[in-house]
């Protein structure tokens, strides 16, 4: 079992800034992958950004050159490090935790707001 807790939402204007905090219980450098995922009211949830175990990471279209990931293994903590944001970036933002056996795991989700 692998608990995931987000922080680091809220509301912040068109064009601003926000960095989101995943902090997990198991040490994240032992994960396959770690992610951020989101979802809007009325849509599916949608991956934001992926990093593997390597290092290697992976963005939406939507946000890239905008978002950026990283991970803290000393820390078990991933990033996500949101610059430039648009009010259709608005939505609960899940950190997600896959094992090296593929188990996936998912945060509450911490909600961004982002006005025009």
């Amino acid at each position: 079992q692998v608990q995931l807790v987000e922080s680091g939402g809220g509301l912040v204007q068109a064009g601003g800034s926000l960095r989101l905090s995943c902090v997990a219980s198991r040490s994240i450098s032992s994960s396959n992958s770690m992610g951020w995922y989101r979802q809007a009211p009325g849509k599916q949830r949608e991956l934001v950004a992926m990093v593997n175990v390597g290092g290697s990471a992976n963005y939406a279209d939507s946000v890239k050159g905008r978002f950026t990931i990283s991970r803290d293994n000393d820390k078990n903590t991933v990033y996500l490090q949101m610059n430039s944001l648009k009010p259709e970036d608005t939505a609960v933002y899940y950190c997600n935790y896959v094992t090296i056996i593929f188990r996936s795991y998912w945060g509450q989700g911490t909600q961004v707001t982002v006005s025009s």
